[in-house]
This record gives structure tokens, C-alpha cells and sequence, in this order.
């Protein structure tokens, strides 16, 4: 996308409050659910800026003063800056913004990290988490929250299969989907006995909530930001620690989980913080069955019309199979 050149606009007023020179241009970098992010370009250098779509002052508050106190405690967050008047969020047309500085550095896949990064990046999350639970107040235990039900996943699977088989015209992504549906519905028959127990949540902590590779900035080899703190939540830790090591170690073409990276990860992160082999098979149990239960891809390909995720749905719907098929080997990577 081009920068666009500004005058007088709302957005260049808003530069303003702000000690970083005048607006210059703006370049539209991120689209998300929670937020859309600008380039800005001033007399004085370059900034990101983002626009919350969907929070709340209050989370937005929050957010802020956790970023700054883990950047203080030596974790790479990314805090905002404080406008002349010392507040960090800002209010434009009944729109929130926050100004962050402009960070260059380029994301890494889990494919492209070596043993020790995959070490590096396991000590990192534990640190992130080690934290959080250090300066945020004690969270109820445990975390009620009811594991998915087997005949409503069918249901919702039986009906967009349908609705694909009504299709006129298709296209390969619909080809894939109605495979996967009808793999899924089999699946779902065969191992529904396996739901977890409601009670069997992990410990709940607090989390980034998002802590995938677009979401952390490489300076050659080195993390030097984790972003988008916009899920930060007390949530079970563990299922994120667990839901990382999907994120970054499945192989986007096969749908396969890296195992050996998976334990260099997963070693380094216990030895910051361990939950213990309990709560990390929960977690690996709870995170199998979600995923088996998940259709939230298809759902937003076919009832929102919006295919922002397709490129993500061939790998995802694979891994689930292959997870399957090697249970106990996945278990054994996170947990021993």
C-alpha cells in the first residue's frame, strides 16, 4: 500500500498532542479484528499507529501500563508513547488511538529457528508469563469453562457441508472444505468419548493471547518486540505455551508438528516457569479437542464472506488429523 499524503485531517491534529514532529504521510500496515495499524511519517521519524476497533478505554488502559511495567522488568514489550499531557491512549471522532514507536525488524516462522532460538523463544514466553503472574493480582482458580460439545461441532460441520454441496459453482477451496467436513464428522463420531472433563481446565494465568510469529519482531536473530497485546487476559498459561508451539512449529505446506522443536521450546520454557507435567497434558488434551471441535475458519469463509484466514485453513485442518494420529508422540513433546 502507498502512503497517503495528509493536511489538516483529524489524524494529523491527533499528531499533535504528540512531541514527534508534524505528519508527513500515512501508510495502512494491519487490519485486524481488534485493531487497524498505520506507518505515520513526521518531520521527526517514523511511528506506528493503531486504531482499536473493538476495546474497551479500560482494556486499552490496561494494556498500556502492563506493556510498560514488562518493558521496564526487561521483557521486550512494546509500550506506547505518552502524549504532552502524559496519557497514552487518545479519542478522535469516538475512535481510540495509541502511538507506538516504529520498530524495524522482520518476523521468523519456527521453521527458520535453530535449537538454541527455538530455546530462546521457549525462555522468552516463560519469562512473559513468569512476569505476568509477578505484577498482576491472583486470579481465580481454576477457570470454568465448558469443553466443546461434540454434537453441536457435528451439527455446525453437517450444516456447512451442506450448504458447500448446495454450491453452483466451486472453487479447490470448497473441494478441500467438503473433504475436511466429511474427515472431521467421522472423526468427531469415533473420538467423541474423549471429551475433556470440564473440570480439568489448566491453572489459569495471565497471557499475551496471541503469541504467534507475526506477533513477535526479529532484529537479525534477536526478539526485540512482542506486539498486539489487544487478548492480554487471565487464561490458562499453559494453553498458551501449548497453542505457541503450534503456531509457530506446524509446517504450513504438510500440517505437521516439528516434534524436536517442540521440546527444545517447551524444556526452555519449563525451566522459567513449570506448571508440571499435570497441567501441560490438560493443556495438550484441551487444545487436541478444541481443535477437533473448530470450525471457525469455515464459518468465517462461508457465513462472513470473509477469507482473510482461507490461506490458513489447509495446514490447520491437516495438523488436526496428523495430531490425531500421533496423540501420544505430541503429548510426550510437551510434557516429558
Amino acid at each position: 500500500m502507498h502512503a497517503i499524503r495528509v493536511g489538516r485531517s483529524p489524524l494529523s491534529a491527533l499528531l499533535g498532542h504528540y512531541a514527534v514532529g508534524a505528519a508527513v504521510a500515512f501508510r495502512p500496515v494491519a487490519e485486524g479484528l481488534l485493531n487497524r495499524g498505520y506507518e505515520v511519517t513526521t518531520t521527526e521519524g517514523r511511528w506506528f499507529l493503531k486504531h482499536y476497533l473493538d476495546q474497551t478505554p479500560g482494556a486499552i488502559a490496561f494494556q498500556h501500563r502492563v506493556t510498560e511495567r514488562l518493558r521496564a522488568a526487561g521483557v521486550p514489550a512494546l509500550p506506547p508513547l505518552a502524549d504532552r499531557g502524559g496519557g497514552t491512549a487518545r479519542r478522535v471522532a469516538g475512535r481510540w488511538f495509541a502511538l507506538f514507536p516504529w520498530v524495524e525488524g522482520h518476523h521468523r516462522g519456527g521453521d527458520d529457528l535453530d535449537d538454541a532460538e527455538c530455546t530462546q523463544l521457549g525462555t522468552l514466553l516463560g519469562t512473559v508469563h513468569a512476569q505476568l503472574m509477578r505484577m498482576l493480582p491472583p486470579v481465580q482458580q481454576p477457570m470454568f469453562a465448558p469443553a466443546a460439545d461434540a454434537s453441536y461441532s457435528m451439527a455446525v460441520a453437517t450444516r456447512l457441508l451442506d450448504g458447500i454441496r448446495r454450491r453452483t459453482v466451486r472453487e479447490p477451496f470448497d473441494e478441500l472444505a467438503e473433504h475436511r467436513l466429511v474427515e472431521r464428522l467421522r472423526m468427531l463420531r469415533r473420538l467423541a468419548h474423549r471429551r475433556p472433563a470440564d473440570h480439568d481446565r489448566p491453572r489459569t494465568g495471565y497471557v499475551h493471547g496471541d503469541f504467534h510469529p507475526l506477533n513477535l519482531l526479529y532484529a537479525e536473530r534477536d526478539p526485540v518486540a512482542i506486539i498486539d497485546w489487544d487478548r492480554l487476559a487471565a487464561l490458562p498459561d499453559t494453553e498458551e505455551t501449548v497453542r505457541a508451539g503450534l503456531l509457530f512449529f506446524t509446517a504450513s505446506a504438510t500440517g505437521t508438528l516439528d516434534l524436536p522443536r517442540v521440546r527444545a521450546f517447551v524444556h526452555a520454557y519449563r525451566a522459567v516457569t513449570d506448571p508440571g507435567d499435570d497441567e501441560l497434558a490438560a493443556a495438550v488434551q484441551r487444545l487436541w479437542w478444541e481443535r477437533l471441535n473448530d470450525f471457525w475458519m469455515l464459518n468465517r469463509h462461508y457465513d462472513e464472506r470473509d477469507h482473510r484466514s482461507d490461506p490458513l485453513f489447509p495446514a490447520s485442518a491437516a495438523l488436526i488429523v496428523w495430531w490425531t494420529r500421533h496423540y501420544e508422540e505430541v503429548m510426550a513433546a510437551f510434557v516429558e
